[in-house]
């Protein structure tokens, strides 16, 4: 009998509740984590005194969700449900095994996942998931994905969440060193069983968006936390602030300390341990939050994709998901091919080699909503028929990709339009 793939692997598991050596083990993990992180907990409403099972979820501000959404809960052991890929990465996918993790195929819909899902819950585990679907980019939640209100009011039992404040900020997208700081966490229900009886799908997402809005830049504006960054705060902030506010040029922001300059105009600014940024210099000038610039960036690929004849290319290198050997170090994928990445208005397009051969594919603005990011804001991925492909742009433009894709999927009208997300109380 051949031996099974990776892939085949990981889909013909039967999950169950977590291995109880391993989840203890990693709970006393999280206390350390959560003591170098000052975490705080406020509990207005318990989730651990459900007598059954509960859905958790958090607004994704970081990759270490598992730190705020597990203690609050205990002794309830939660299922997750994270990135199909992370699967692949060793040894990952060991602490994934037998956690009794539930792969999803982010932003592509995934059978295998839903079914998952309603058969733990039916065995009486609890289940923690992301609605948003990656680590947030910015310091600001992003939209949930559509689907989610089906699926949690298809599963019909109490729904709680953790708002998390101050994760981002030490745990940033864009610079993958830890900045340990204050993190603050307040817990409460979302749904009852009768709520989700009474709403709709759309008005369940509508609700998730409401409760999950925030933005760290705005909450630590008022409460001026230090995030320790080793006198290196600007460290990789070019690949998240990608645009000069004062000349517009793109991807001429260099960075070096605390300080951050445009090698075009001599724009000048400065971000210290709190997040502040300001402009250095009568000539140079800022937003005033990091999530302001991002914003304007934003706004800035909404009017580009709404251009007439609209087109942006770039030559990249393609990573594909190994058959049977798990990848090693901070390795995502394996690089199998280069080619030509288009997006217009018609959608997404590569033209290319896979493995020494020709390789092309074309997707729609529907089937590309956004793209996901394994580690940090260098390298980013969707699926094409159900398989993982990951794109390494020439250049340091990731987050100009991501913001032009998801600008035209809204303007084709597509499903997962923006919401107002910055709200922190």
């Amino acid at each position: 009998m051949p031996k099974q793939t990776l892939d085949q692997e990981l889909h013909s598991r039967k999950l169950h509740a977590p291995n109880s050596f391993v989840y203890s083990t990693l709970m006393q993990v999280i206390k350390v984590l959560n003591a170098k992180d000052h975490t705080e907990f406020h509990i207005k409403k318990d989730p651990s005194k459900e007598p059954g099972p509960i859905v958790m979820i958090a607004n994704h501000s970081t990759r270490v969700e598992y730190q705020f959404t597990c203690p609050p809960c205990l002794p309830k052991k939660l299922n997750f449900v994270v990135g199909y890929n992370e699967f692949f990465r060793s040894p990952l996918n060991i602490v994934l095994k037998y956690g009794q993790v539930v792969p999803k195929k982010n932003f592509t819909p995934d059978i295998y996942c839903v079914k998952q899902i309603m058969s733990l819950v039916k065995q009486g585990c609890s289940i923690c998931l992301m609605p948003e679907g990656m680590s947030s980019i910015t310091g600001m939640a992003q939209p949930v994905m559509i689907g989610t209100g089906k699926l949690i009011k298809k599963l019909g039992i109490p729904v709680y969440y953790s708002k998390i404040a101050g994760g981002y900020l030490a745990y940033t997208k864009h610079c993958l060193d830890v900045r340990h700081g204050k993190v603050e966490v307040t817990v409460d229900q979302m749904f009852t069983p009768e709520d989700l009886k009474n709403m709709t799908d759309v008005e369940i997402e509508a609700r998730m968006n409401e409760l999950l809005a925030h933005d760290d830049y705005i909450w630590n504006k008022e409460h001026q936390y230090k995030y320790d960054g080793k006198g290196q705060m600007a460290k990789e902030l070019d690949t998240l602030l990608y645009m000069c506010p004062k000349c517009g040029e793109m991807h001429k922001m260099e960075c070096f300390g605390n300080t951050m300059r445009c090698t075009a105009c001599g724009n000048t600014i400065e971000i210290d341990e709190c997040y502040n940024i300001k402009a250095v210099g009568e000539d140079s000038v800022c937003p005033d939050l990091v999530t302001d610039w991002t914003i304007m960036e934003r706004e800035q690929a909404a009017k580009d994709v709404r251009k007439e004849g609209f087109s942006y290319s770039e030559h990249v290198r393609i990573g594909m998901l190994p058959e049977y050997k798990l990848l090693a170090h901070e390795d995502t994928s394996i690089i199998v091919g280069d080619g030509m990445l288009t997006l217009d208005k018609e959608g997404l397009h590569f033209r290319g080699n896979k493995n020494g051969e020709a390789y092309e594919f074309d997707l729609t603005t529907e089937e590309v909503p956004t793209f996901g990011m394994c580690t940090d804001i260098s390298r980013f991925y969707t699926f094409v028929k159900g398989e993982f492909i990951e794109f390494f742009p020439d250049s340091r433009d990731v987050l100009r990709w991501d913001h032009l894709t998801e600008e035209m999927h809204r303007a084709n009208g597509g499903k997962w339009q923006n919401t107002e997300y910055r709200h922190h109380d």
